[in-house]
């Protein structure tokens, strides 16, 4: 339970108070990840889909879809993400990087990054729901989760924090490689399950899309490592939101 309330207290605004601020707490929240994504994304299908069969058409279906996961958030992820792309875009040293990024003001790489994740959210769910309500639907969840499922490895061992301090800091390192690649097949294993309710091409497709995100956040995650030295919180953001992007960018391939 303090793994519960750590992964969703720290990754959702739901009401989950707390108990344990430490390391051991901290890996088993983030072994939790996955379950707080699941919990959003079924909130955006929910949404989303509600309005779909209201007769809103799929490029506003999607627009809804995409915006539950930033208010669930408090839009945390999508400042994380800002911050990392000012940080990484700043060309200037890990320790000058890392101040621009705890700056409260969005530079012009921050306000690029999140403009084209949005659009790119919206425009791969805009056509997901014109194949279907359900395939929409899928697709939002299986976003969300696989992108907390990429914070589960960011927290894995050897991924150092950037600071002394924050949420890097209390997750960077405890989430042994082990448990991660346990987690990482049971949640491959329901992603291909809720493909077959659609149809086997849909759950070979859940299954690349899953390993495209991870793939892009593992990507994203190296580089973030090599040029602060670690991870952040705002990092955290950043390959979350690289995941889930990903996830719904794969799935209209093909």
């Amino acid at each position: 339970m303090d793994g519960l309330r750590f992964a969703f207290g720290t990754l959702t605004v739901l009401p989950a108070r707390i108990t344990r601020w430490d390391r051991d707490a901290a890996r088993a929240g983030m072994l939790c990840a996955p379950l707080a994504g699941l919990t959003v994304g079924l909130a955006s299908a929910a949404l989303g889909g509600t309005f779909l069969l209201l007769g809103s058409g799929p490029l506003l279906a999607a627009v809804v879809t995409a915006a539950v996961p930033a208010v669930l958030t408090r839009g945390l992820h999508l400042d994380g993400l800002a911050d990392t792309a000012d940080g990484l875009g700043s060309a200037k040293p890990a320790e000058d990087a890392l101040r621009i990024m705890k700056q409260s003001d969005i530079g012009p790489f921050g306000v690029i990054a999140v403009v084209l994740v949005l659009f790119a959210q919206v425009a791969a769910l805009s056509h997901l729901y014109e194949e279907g309500w359900a395939h929409g639907a899928v697709a939002a969840v299986l976003a969300a989760a696989v992108a907390r499922l990429a914070l589960t490895h960011a927290s894995r061992h050897g991924v150092p924090a950037a600071r002394p301090e924050g949420l890097g800091a209390i997750v960077a390192a405890t989430v042994p490689v082990r448990s991660a690649t346990l987690v990482t097949a049971a949640f491959l294993a329901l992603a291909a399950g809720a493909g077959l309710l659609l149809s086997p091409y849909d759950a070979v497709r859940n299954v690349l899309a899953a390993g495209a995100a991870l793939g892009a956040a593992a990507l994203l995650l190296r580089r973030c490592v090599r040029r602060f030295g670690g991870v952040t919180g705002d990092v955290f953001g950043a390959v979350e939101e690289a995941a889930a992007t990903a996830a719904l960018m794969a799935l209209t391939l093909g």
